[in-house]
This record gives structure tokens, C-alpha cells and sequence, in this order.
């Protein structure tokens, strides 16, 4: 956790006191079905953020999933004593937006090239990683991730983990929709993080 971003979240925390049958589908509303997919890829605000803008997203909830320990806090999870990764839970229409498509926008807004962490912020909790929860999630990650080698011949291998999903514990409120709340202390982290001009070194512009 860098001193920036810990400063950032510890002052906004003091100012507000997922094909079908083969995806996880969780609830139906009319004829829509609605279905949840997690992803870990550093800063869950960024990941947030990016994903949102994907047409067919219902929402995204800012968590932490991979870890050892029950219901972790923000401050166990940065100091990196839980194993969990800064994920997010993505909820979806399936008939609107494809699991696929969540994986393309997954994978251009990660470096999947850096283990244990992602720009400026280091250790496993900022690990990138697709957690499937299906055999056809894990197929569909699997062929994605060696599509990406094969089309972009990037001088490091992919290190994104690939791994069954675990429960998911939703982070603390002043982090959800951070970049909504916050949109200026969320843009001096972001692009003082580096992750833009990295995102472009690696994928091109957007």
C-alpha cells in the first residue's frame, strides 16, 4: 500500500462517517438474467471504474476475494497479512454483454506482465487475477489469456493468475464508487500511479 493512496483513503474514510446456465446466474427479472463475474487488478477503484463502462454492466462492488481470513478489513488486507486480492464483483445481463467481452476489458486495463502488483502499488493484494466460477469461465479465461500471447508477443510472460473463485467480501463503504465520490483525489491517484501511460505502453491508446 503506497502512502499516497493509504493518505487518499484515510482522509475520504474520515469525510464520509455473470452462456448463461454456464455462468454464475443469480437472479432473474423478467426475462433478463443476471450473472456475476471477479477480477482482481490492483486498485479496485480503477477496476471499478473501468468496468462500469462496459455496456450490460449492472453494477460493481469494490472487495476482496483470494485471501484466509473472514470478513477482512481495508487495513488488514493493504498491510497484506489476509492473502486477499483488491477485486471487484461485477454484475451483469448476459443477454446484453458476454463473458467474453469482460474478459477483453479486463485484460486492457491490467499489466499482466507484473506479479504481486500493479503500478505504483506493490505486494500480492494488488496481484492480478481472473477468478472463475465455472468450468466454462475457466475455458473461456484460459483461451483469452493464450490468445493475448499469441496476438501480442509481449517480452515477459503473462503472470495473471487464473484460479477458482472464493467468497467475496464486499470493502468498506467510502471505497465504493470512489471515483464518483471523489473525482479529484481519484484522478491525481490514478495518473499519479502511472497507470495510464502504462496501460498505453501495453495495449495502445484506448
Amino acid at each position: 500500500m503506497t502512502t499516497q493512496r493509504r493518505f487518499l483513503a484515510l482522509a475520504n474514510g474520515l469525510i464520509i462517517c455473470m452462456s448463461l446456465a454456464n455462468f454464475s446466474l443469480v437472479e432473474t427479472s423478467g426475462a433478463s438474467q443476471i450473472a456475476k463475474a471477479y477480477f482482481a487488478g490492483g486498485c479496485f477503484w480503477c477496476m471499478e471504474e473501468a468496468f462500469e463502462k462496459v455496456d450490460g454492466v449492472v453494477s460493481v462492488v469494490s472487495g476482496y476475494m483470494g485471501g484466509t481470513v473472514t470478513n477482512p478489513t481495508y487495513e488488514e488486507v493493504s498491510a497484506g497479512r489476509t492473502g486477499h486480492a483488491e477485486s471487484v464483483e461485477v454484475t451483469y445481463d448476459p443477454t446484453k454483454v458476454s463473458y467474453q467481452k469482460l474478459l477483453d476489458a479486463f485484460w486492457h486495463n491490467v499489466d499482466p506482465l507484473t506479479p504481486n502488483a500493479q503500478f505504483c502499488d506493490h505486494g500480492s493484494q494488488y496481484r492480478s487475477a481472473i477468478f472463475y466460477s465455472s468450468e466454462e469461465e475457466k475455458r473461456q479465461a484460459e483461451e483469452s489469456k493464450s490468445a493475448i500471447e499469441q496476438a501480442k508477443k509481449f517480452p515477459a510472460p503473462i503472470v495473471t493468475q487464473l484460479v477458482p473463485a472464493a467468497t467475496f467480501y464486499p470493502a468498506e463503504g467510502y471505497h465504493q464508487d470512489y471515483y464518483k465520490k471523489n473525482p479529484l483525489r481519484y484522478k491525481y491517484y490514478k495518473y499519479g500511479c502511472g497507470r495510464a501511460n502504462r496501460l498505453e505502453a501495453l495495449w495502445g491508446k484506448p
